[in-house]
C-alpha cells in the first residue's frame, strides 16, 4: 500500500503526466513552502486578531517596541522594517493613533519629519501580544523535533541568505 500523496505531491504528479519534458521537481520544496506559508499566516493571525489587531498593526506595534525606550521611530523607518510602503505605513499609523496605541510628533532632529512612539496603552498590549504570539509559534514549531527544527532553520537561514541583502546593524 502506498503514503497518500499531499496537496503538493498531486499537482506534480498531474504535471508531470501532462508535461513530462519540464522539470516539476521544485514545486516539491516551493509548493509545500507555500502552503505552509499560507497556513502559518492563518494561525498567526488567530493571535494578533484575539488583541484586536492585524498582522500590519502588530508589525507596527513590535517594530515600535523592539526599537527600546523611547519605543519611536520614524514613519519611512518603520516602512522599511515592516517592508511596507509609506503610504500603507500611514495607513496602519492612522489606525494605531486613532486607537490609542501610538501617537505622532515632529522630529526635534528635522523640522519636516515626524516621530511614532508608543503610548503606555500599545506598549502594554504589544507585550501582551507578543507574549502570547511567542507561545504560539512554539506550538507550530512544536510539530517538528528540536533537532529538526535547527535543521530546517540553518537551512532557510542559509537560503535566505544568498536571495536577501544582508541587514545593516547599527
Amino acid at each position: 500500500m502506498t503514503e497518500p500523496l499531499d496537496h503538493v505531491a498531486r499537482i506534480q504528479r498531474e504535471w508531470a503526466r501532462e508535461r513530462p519534458d519540464v522539470d516539476v521537481s521544485p514545486q516539491g520544496v516551493i509548493g509545500r513552502l507555500h502552503r505552509l506559508a499560507g497556513h502559518l499566516t492563518e494561525q498567526l493571525c488567530l493571535v494578533y486578531r484575539r488583541f484586536g489587531l492585524g498582522e500590519g498593526d502588530f508589525d507596527v506595534l513590535a517594530a515600535l517596541r523592539r526599537a527600546g525606550p523611547p519605543f519611536e521611530r520614524a514613519p519611512g523607518e518603520l516602512a522599511a522594517f515592516t517592508m511596507v510602503t509609506t503610504g500603507a505605513m500611514s495607513k496602519r499609523i492612522d489606525r494605531l493613533e486613532r486607537d490609542g496605541l501610538v501617537t505622532r510628533r515632529p522630529s526635534e532632529h528635522d523640522g519636516r519629519g515626524r516621530v511614532v512612539a508608543l503610548t503606555p496603552a500599545g506598549r502594554e498590549l504589544i507585550d501582551r501580544a507578543f507574549t502570547e504570539h511567542m507561545r504560539n509559534e512554539r506550538r507550530l514549531l512544536d510539530e517538528l523535533s528540536p533537532e529538526e527544527a535547527a535543521q530546517l532553520e540553518r537551512l532557510l537561514a542559509s537560503w535566505l541568505a544568498r536571495l536577501e541583502p544582508p541587514v545593516d546593524t547599527p
